[in-house]
């Protein structure tokens, strides 16, 4: 009779894998999240079936998904497993931020916020409500685990100034995100031809917003070489592969920028006359910049922008047999007390 069964000789693997994790912070576990947010019908998944070679059509997301990637490090050595966490229906599905991200995985995990660049209007409230409701679901679960590990909580504060130098002269004007952040501006096929001056607002406004939260940026598109360029950066979240420290900030080109490598010095202020911008009362840096862009690019109506609650009266989720049957199935339940009677 053996002494140990299947799930007790796992959960050892497991906790040896924990234990012999990398040098530094104690905790790389050969396990990572990745949790895709951002514009409905943004690009999301395309990026996720480029990062893991997956030629195949990418259909649209319904609510929350999953799927997962393994990269071997060596010869008789255990794969790393990547979890990719894909979030539909761009901001009108906020309660499900909160199921991928947990205590277990929190150490390992990463946010990557795609926005669509070929609707500016949508850019900012797309972006602000998930940013908002996905670091207040970090944060949540940060003070959870610091009554069970406070070291392990005191650990990600720290890391979350890993990516800007000691020295940077806007350490004491940035708020970094509690967890690795990286921004991605879809469709960059379609922003290169907008006027120059649309451009370079945009640019500007997402430039703000990423060295602020100390996050990366970047923008791509159909493009093969700018598609490899991001699937470097994902592998680099996903299996800690090769960071990359490139950066691109001119506007003519597809942004491309590092956590910790702009300034906002180079960002310059925002873009608008310098006499126009004493007009904007504006409570942070953050919201003068809200303010100016908005100015610019009003958001849609609110109505507009919420997409359908339920993902089963979305149309783009239709399939006839299934709805036919639903409905014979609600006539006969409506129909039952009648029945009954007879």
């Amino acid at each position: 009779m053996p002494s140990e069964t299947l799930w007790e000789i796992a959960k050892a693997e497991v906790e040896e894998r924990r234990s012999g994790g990398s040098e530094g912070d104690g905790v790389e576990i050969g396990e990572k999240s990745v949790f895709f947010i951002g514009s409905k019908n943004g690009g999301k998944t395309t990026i996720i079936l480029r990062c893991l070679d997956r030629d195949e059509p990418p259909k649209p997301t319904l609510a929350l998904e999953y799927t997962y990637g393994r990269r071997a490090k060596g010869h008789n050595i255990p794969k790393d497993i990547a979890h990719f966490w894909e979030l539909g229906g761009g901001t009108s599905l906020l309660d499900l931020i909160s199921i991928p991200i947990t205590s277990d995985t929190l150490r390992t995990f990463s946010i990557v916020l795609v926005l669509d660049l070929s609707k500016p209007n949508d850019l900012w409230p797309t972006m602000e409500n998930l940013l908002q409701a996905t670091k207040l679901n970090v944060d949540k679960v940060i003070m959870k685990l610091g009554k069970k590990n406070s070291k392990a909580a005191s650990e990600m504060r720290q890391k979350m100034w890993s990516n800007m130098q000691k020295d940077h002269p806007d350490r004491e004007l940035i708020d970094p995100f509690p967890i690795p952040l990286v921004i991605i501006g879809s469709k960059y096929d379609i922003f290169q031809d907008f006027d120059s001056e649309k451009r370079k607002v945009i640019c500007k406004t997402l430039r703000f917003v990423a060295h602020y939260y100390g996050a990366s940026l970047m923008f791509t598109s159909k493009s093969e070489a700018l598609l490899l360029k991001i699937r470097g950066v994902i592998n680099q979240l996903a299996f800690g592969i090769n960071k990359s420290k490139s950066i691109c900030v001119d506007q003519n080109k597809p942004l491309f920028i590092t956590a910790g490598l702009d300034s906002l010095s180079q960002i310059g202020s925002p873009p608008l006359p310098d006499n126009d911008i004493g007009k904007f009362h504006a409570r942070s840096p953050m919201d003068l910049w809200k303010k100016v862009y908005e100015k610019l690019f009003p958001p849609k109506s609110i109505n507009t922008l919420k997409d359908v609650k339920d993902p089963a009266q979305d149309p783009q989720y239709a399939e006839s047999e299934v709805d036919e049957m639903r409905i014979q199935k609600d006539q006969t339940v409506k129909n039952l007390p009648a029945m009954q009677q007879t």
